[in-house]
């Protein structure tokens, strides 16, 4: 049998928990073989000068929308999903939850029967499903289809009851507005991982769909109530519950800096903030522009908008959100990298490889570069 041994030196190593300077790490044939300070490991096989990169695990994304040209909303089937996970794979994404934003029952059906066939077949990287409504607040939409929001029916609760046995992983963004406090219960009972998203709901209102099983939010501080003097809000209640996990769009567009970091200082823990990409068609492409339910989306100058200026979706990769945490906002590296890897990750109940155990696997193992420009995956 061949033996292919590579010692990467000279770089930071992520473990998932803690970023190790100065370290290399030893890999046979696709597994890790040694890890520790450059001084104590031994040269073995190919050299790689790391010149300060960081081997990290791949990043984790809970919120994509699209990918290489394609929109789930427009084709929810197992060619886009692949499509959608390759494109983000080339963006340092090992592990994704595909979203559908607001749309018929038909395409959300779809969409629920190609997530189910995608992960039966084994299509690297889809590690279940995301539907971003159509159980909203109108005041609240965005960018989404005010004519498809509606309430939650019996009929559409056994549905998601249904995918939720079939799915690893089902993440629903529901308002209070369309859905009761029963519904959320009995989602949350069923292991369905709700989101609070797109909504105009108090505080007090907020608290009280945490206690019946809601357990993230939705792109903190957009479209959601706001975090008032005398009116928390949303916000308010995400940042001051520990419960709850909050998605984050940092791409300096959709949130400020300066506000991103008190958002930071302020979370509550166990939750925690982690990133998202709200990635749309055109992440992977050089395409300027692309239809979302017969609308014009125009993609400049790292912005995505609808004709009326509205925000639609982000036009960024979680390697430019962890440069914007750190550079923009002062989050250290290590805690930025958590939150694109360990915490999504831990949220969904899906493992993170420790890159440097013995044994380990490379396979979703990616390359940052040190100045936090680019990402590839080592094979």
């Amino acid at each position: 049998m061949t033996t292919d041994t590579t010692t990467f030196r000279n770089g930071r190593i992520f473990d998932g928990t803690t970023l190790h300077d100065a370290h290399a790490l030893c890999v046979t044939n696709g597994r890790v073989t040694a890890f520790g300070p450059d001084a104590q490991i031994a040269d073995q096989g190919q050299v790689v000068d790391l010149k300060g990169d960081i081997l990290s695990p791949g990043f984790v994304d809970l919120q994509v929308n699209g990918g290489d040209g394609n929109l789930l909303n427009d084709d929810p089937s197992v060619e886009t999903l692949t499509r959608m996970a390759q494109a983000h794979r080339r963006l340092g994404v090992a592990q994704l939850l595909p979203t559908l934003i607001t749309d018929t029952p038909e395409n959300t059906r779809a969409a629920i029967a190609a997530a189910t066939d995608a992960i039966q077949t084994g299509v690297p990287g889809i590690a279940g499903l995301h539907l971003e409504g159509p159980h909203l607040s109108i005041t609240r939409k965005g960018a989404h289809d005010g004519e498809l929001i509606r309430p939650m029916t019996p009929d559409d609760l056994q549905i998601l009851l249904d995918s939720a046995s079939a799915l690893p992983v089902l993440k629903v963004t529901v308002a209070p507005e369309t859905v009761t406090e029963a519904q959320v219960q009995t989602l949350s009972r069923a292991g369905v991982l709700v989101s609070l998203g797109h909504t105009d709901a108090d505080y007090d209102t907020c608290l009280r769909y945490f206690e019946a099983g809601v357990r993230c939010v939705t792109h903190l501080f957009n479209a959601m109530s706001q975090l008032g003097s005398r009116a928390p809000g949303l916000v308010g209640a995400a940042l001051s519950t520990g419960a709850v996990s909050a998605g984050l769009i940092a791409d300096a567009v959709h949130v400020h800096p300066q506000t991103m970091r008190a958002a930071w200082a302020a979370k509550a823990q166990p939750g925690e903030i982690f990133l998202v990409s709200d990635a749309m068609a055109v992440a992977g492409s050089d395409a300027t522009s692309f239809d979302l339910n017969g609308r014009t989306i125009t993609r400049k100058n790292g912005i995505l908008t609808l004709a009326d200026g509205t925000l639609a979706g982000a036009d960024l990769d979680l390697t430019t959100a962890i440069k914007t945490l750190v550079e923009q906002v002062g989050v250290s590296l290590s805690d930025a990298l958590r939150a694109a890897t360990t915490v999504p990750a831990k949220l969904i109940g899906a493992p993170v490889p420790d890159v440097t155990r013995d044994g380990t696997s490379t396979s979703d193992m990616i390359r940052i570069s040190a100045d936090l420009s680019g990402v590839a995956f080592l094979n």
